[in-house]
Formats: structure tokens, C-alpha cells, sequence
């Protein structure tokens, strides 16, 4: 058994936890396990344990589930939750069956693993990520946003050109040229260097790179970074640009230049740009007043352009020097870099809020499943759900109704993750009404069909079983709507599927379909599994299915009691797939008469 506590490996967490030695962390403590001793900090207001790689404390063995339990922070108190593991959660060896409030001192185990829960101590023990730096104040005359023309349009080499000057900018990491005075690169590194470790956001680092430059070529009269547009690699935004005159708001951009360095990747001297021939065509020709200019591009390791730095000067007799260039393709250089982790941030930053919406997701979803299974003298009640991703499109339910009766529901969305889950959400209260409502179960199925077929939820189908059990009179009233046949297993261990004739289509196809019911006597010792198609087609990594055979097996083979049995059945088809990773929903009902 391994713990892995992945607080220490998300990213997303390091951006708020802060290193002070003496602040009072809640924590628990590895009482069992390969990392006994280790003390982990419940640092967010959820905290969720389990084998899934997005779970924030991860558990690596077979008898946890994805998503076993989670600790929840409220006001300063915290409260531990069991999410459905099939193996369940328990503090001081009490089994957890709804939120219970943490004290400290408490014993939580799950399975194999205990944990010590404690409310106070000293965080100098705790292994806390490093405090972000603190983002450096914009600098004066920033930036402003514009775009560029598409870059696929490249002129013919043969026109005449001012470009005196040309550096491979891809190569300019290994070395530098002779002349170059070392005291200026020295003076570029430090200031270059010192705006890029003072944030990762790139609208406070690029203006600062500008002020860098600056500060490098007295002689720069106006500077302009441009990125790769993130929908279109053939266009370039304006991301920051600066003018010696602080007045002076215009910006003059060598279009043909600008492309000529996306497309080879070389760093280019300019020294008379406005008598290009290249720029005769142009009709901004007369307000370039671009007299000196150097442009490099930003080129990474791999080769990918991800835009430019032009620098400009407005006075011939300032014209920048190949040794300038050099001296500009070292600071792009740090500066591509330098964007590369930027960019890589922002990305996690948006993934660390997709993954907390995610996980917000998973637990409206699960608030949507019964939260307690029904309860009769003669009746017994089982079911295990797990989705592939935070959430699904598998869903089951128990409805209490007149006289009684239980109504079991299961049902299964085409397709998996957000989109099924909303539509699992939308079948989930349309069921329930119509059960409520409808005099009888075809009429509710029907009523449900009309519904999802006219919802303009477009062409996802619907599989869907529903059964009512009346206990007073053993008997069971069955509609099939292109859902899997359920088993039936009597006293004597025979073991059958009930695949009726009257079983209709999938919901959602025709709205006005008819549905016929049937009706089933339930005798002592009877038990009926229901199941969704992520328990059958579980695969396996030599392509192979779980299958309705092996299933078939696994219920004649298995114990009498029903909840030991849906068990059974979920450790069978993980021990199928052999580790493989869950491929869809996975939804299973059991109910027994008892003998």
C-alpha cells in the first residue's frame, strides 16, 4: 500500500498556502501505512481521499475507492463524509453514515490506512509549499491591446530591403559574438532578469520587460511585444508597448518585417526601415517614421514562435548595431522562457478552477443519489455508484409511494461527464414526478419519454428501467425502456436474465411511444440486480469485456446476502481490469425478499 499526498504536487494548492512557522494547522497524522509519521494539513475546505488522481490525499490500493470520503472545513470545525465507498469510512471505529463533526484526537480509518485527526500544533512540522512572490506594481506607460493583420501573406525576398543585420534567434542561448561589451549583457541579464522573477502574470511582466530594454538601448524610442493570438498562431495581439514620450501614444509596427521574423525565426537589424521598398504599398507609410529597428523572435527550445520583441528608433543617427541585436536576442531568450511558465501558470491557475468546479459538480451529484436505502422487514436493499470522471449520466433512485409500494429506478445517459451529468440531473426530477403523478408505471414511463423527447436537449439518448415493489402482495410491476435486462436469482441459486418482450426503446427516439408493464411475483429468497452498461463493458487492457456471462457467474456464485453480493460484484470487475482505468459509469441495484 502506497500514500501518495498529492497537496504537495498540485499546483493549484501552493497558491494559497502560506509557509508561517508558527500558525495552528488542523492536520491529520499517518498513524498506518509506507509514510506512518508523515503529518498532512487540511489546508482547503475540502479535502477528498480516495484512488482517483484528482483526489487531494491519494491512496493507492485496490480496496479504496475513487472517491472514498472527504473532510469538509465549516466555520472552523471539520466534518468527515463518506462518499459512497463501497467499503465505508469509520472515526474510533464507528462506521460514518452522514457528516460527523471531527474532534480532536479522533482515529479515522479507511480500510487498511488510520489516520489521527488534530485541531492545533505547530505548522513548522508540516511540509508546506513556498509563498508565491508578491506580484510586482505595473510600470509606468504599460500597455495597450491591438491586432495584427494574418502573417500568412509573406513578401518576395527579392524586393530591395533595408535589413542589414540577421541572428538566428533560435540558436542565441549557446553563445554570443565577438564585440559585444560584457558589462552591457551583464546590465541586460540583471535587468531583464529582475522584471521576470517579480511576477508570473504576463500583463505585469511584459511592461517591465519594455522598462528593461529601456533602460538598456538609451537610444529605443518605442517598444512593442507581440504574442501569438491563442485561437490563431497566424496572428499576433499586442501585448505591451512603451514610448520614450510619455505624450506620444502612437505605435509603429514593420508589418513585413514582423512576419519575415515569425516565418524564419531570425532576429533582424533594420536600418532605415521607412526607405524600405517593401513599405512603398503601404498607405501608413507616411506615419512609420521607423528609422532604426530591431525585431527577434521569441523562439522556444521545441522551435514554437510564440511572437516578437521590436524595438524602434526614430533618429538615424541612433540606428542600432548588430552587437544591439546580439545583446536583444540574449534578453528574448530569457524572456521566451520566462513567458513559457507564465502561460504554463495562467493554465493551471484555470485548471485548478476547473478542477474545484469539478469538484463542486461531484457533489451536487451526489446529493442527487439517495442518500439512505429503503427499509422493510421482509426486504433488503443494495447499490454501488462510481462515475468515470467527477460526474455522469448513470442514475438510480428509490421512491417511496402509496400503499407501501418502493419504486426502483435506474437509468443511463448516452455519453459521460458534464453533459450527462445535467441530463441526469434533468431525468432524476422528471422520473419523480411522473412516479408521483401518473396512475400507473406505463404511464409514468410514458409521461417521461414525451418529456425528454420535446426538451430540446437534442439527440442524447436514454436507457431507463423502472420497477415498483409492492411488499404486501410479493409482487413486482416491471417497465423496460431499452435499458439491460435485469438477473433474477431464486432460493435455489438458479440465475436468469428477465428480458421481457414488452420492452420498449430508449427515451428521448419517439415521443409518443407506448410502453407495456408487466407483472413479476417476488418469491422468499429472491434477489433482482439491475445495472448499467459500465459494469458489462468494463474492458480490460487486451480489449476484453467484463461481460453479461461473467456477471451471470459472479451472481450465482456470490453470497446470499444482497449488500455482500453488490460488493462482490464491484471487486470482481476491478479485479477484471486489472487496473485499467475506469471507461464509463458504473451503477449497480440490488434488492432481496428475504427467505
Amino acid at each position: 500500500m502506497r500514500l501518495l499526498s498529492s497537496s504537495s504536487l498540485r499546483n493549484s494548492r501552493s497558491l494559497w498556502i502560506l509557509a508561517k512557522r508558527n500558525t495552528v494547522v488542523a492536520h491529520l497524522k499517518v498513524l498506518k501505512g509506507t509514510d506512518s509519521g508523515r503529518v498532512v494539513p487540511l489546508e482547503g475546505d475540502r479535502t477528498i481521499f480516495g484512488r482517483h488522481p484528482s483526489c487531494h490525499i491519494l491512496l493507492d490500493d485496490g480496496s479504496i475507492s475513487r472517491q472514498h470520503a472527504q473532510i469538509v472545513e465549516s466555520h472552523g470545525a471539520f466534518f468527515i463524509e463518506d462518499l459512497r465507498s463501497r467499503n465505508g469510512t469509520y472515526v474510533n471505529e464507528k462506521q460514518v453514515h452522514k457528516a460527523q463533526q471531527l474532534v480532536n484526537g479522533d482515529i479515522v480509518r479507511l480500510c487498511e490506512f488510520l489516520f489521527s485527526f488534530n485541531e492545533g500544533g505547530s505548522s513548522s512540522d508540516i511540509k508546506l509549499a513556498p509563498e508565491l512572490r508578491k506580484r510586482a506594481e505595473a510600470a509606468p506607460n504599460g500597455g495597450t491591446m491591438g491586432t495584427l493583420p494574418d502573417l500568412s501573406a509573406i513578401v518576395d525576398d527579392n524586393d530591395r530591403s533595408s535589413i542589414v543585420g540577421k541572428i538566428d534567434a533560435s540558436a542565441s542561448g549557446s553563445g554570443h559574438r565577438l564585440g559585444v561589451k560584457p558589462e552591457v549583457k551583464l546590465r541586460a541579464i540583471l535587468e531583464i532578469g529582475r522584471a521576470l522573477r517579480q511576477s508570473l502574470n504576463l500583463d505585469d511582466m511584459l511592461p517591465k520587460i519594455l522598462n528593461g530594454i529601456f533602460t538598456i538601448f538609451p537610444q529605443a524610442d518605442q517598444g512593442v511585444i507581440l504574442l501569438a493570438d491563442s485561437t490563431d498562431d497566424e496572428k499576433l495581439k499586442t501585448r505591451a508597448f512603451k514610448n520614450r514620450n510619455k505624450d506620444d501614444d502612437s505605435l509603429s509596427i514593420s508589418d513585413t518585417i514582423v512576419k519575415r521574423a515569425m516565418k524564419t525565426g531570425e532576429a533582424l537589424l533594420s536600418k532605415d526601415a521607412a526607405d524600405d521598398s517593401r513599405f512603398t504599398s503601404s498607405k501608413s507609410i507616411a506615419g512609420l517614421r521607423i528609422r532604426s529597428m530591431m525585431c527577434v523572435p521569441l523562439v522556444t527550445q521545441t522551435g514554437e514562435k510564440l511572437g516578437v520583441i521590436q524595438v524602434t528608433t526614430f533618429a538615424l543617427p541612433s540606428s542600432f548595431t548588430e552587437d544591439d541585436l546580439d545583446v536583444l536576442v540574449n534578453v528574448a531568450s530569457q524572456c521566451t522562457l520566462a513567458i513559457e511558465n507564465a502561460t504554463m501558470h495562467q493554465a493551471m491557475l484555470k485548471q485548478r478552477d476547473l478542477q474545484r468546479d469539478l469538484e463542486f459538480a461531484m457533489q451536487v451529484q451526489l446529493g442527487f443519489l439517495p442518500n439512505k436505502r429503503p427499509e422493510h422487514p421482509d426486504y433488503d436493499f443494495a447499490d454501488y455508484y462510481e462515475a468515470a470522471q467527477h460526474v455522469g449520466g448513470d442514475y438510480y433512485d428509490y421512491v417511496n409511494l402509496s400503499g407501501g409500494r418502493i419504486a426502483v429506478t435506474m437509468g443511463d445517459v448516452a455519453g459521460k461527464g458534464v453533459p450527462a451529468a445535467l441530463l441526469m440531473a434533468r431525468l432524476y426530477s422528471a422520473a419523480r414526478f411522473q412516479l408521483l403523478t401518473r396512475p400507473t408505471l406505463a404511464e409514468a414511463m410514458e409521461g417521461l419519454n414525451a418529456e425528454i423527447a420535446t426538451s430540446g436537449l437534442g439527440h442524447r439518448f436514454i436507457t431507463c428501467a423502472m420497477m415498483i415493489l409492492d411488499p404486501a402482495l410479493h409482487e413486482l410491476t416491471y417497465v423496460n425502456a431499452g435499458h439491460l435486462p435485469p438477473l433474477r436469482r431464486d432460493l435455489s441459486g438458479k440465475v436468469e436474465y428477465i428480458d421481457i418482450e414488452e420492452a420498449g426503446l430508449p427515451l428521448g427516439i419517439i415521443p409518443d411511444q407506448a410502453f407495456q408493464q408487466v407483472k413479476i411475483s417476488i418469491n422468499p429468497g429472491d434477489t433482482w440486480v439491475l445495472y448499467t452498461d459500465g459494469i458489462t463493458e468494463a474492458m480490460r487492457n487486451d480489449r476484453k469485456f467484463y461481460g453479461p456471462e461473467r456477471l451471470q457467474n459472479a451472481v450465482k456464485s456470490g453470497p446470499l446476502e444482497v449488500d455482500a453480493l453488490i460488493k462482490l460484484i464491484v471487486d470482481d470487475v476491478d479485479k477484471f481490469v486489472e487496473g485499467r482505468a475506469q471507461s464509463d459509469d458504473m451503477c449497480i441495484v440490488g434488492f432481496q425478499r428475504n427467505p
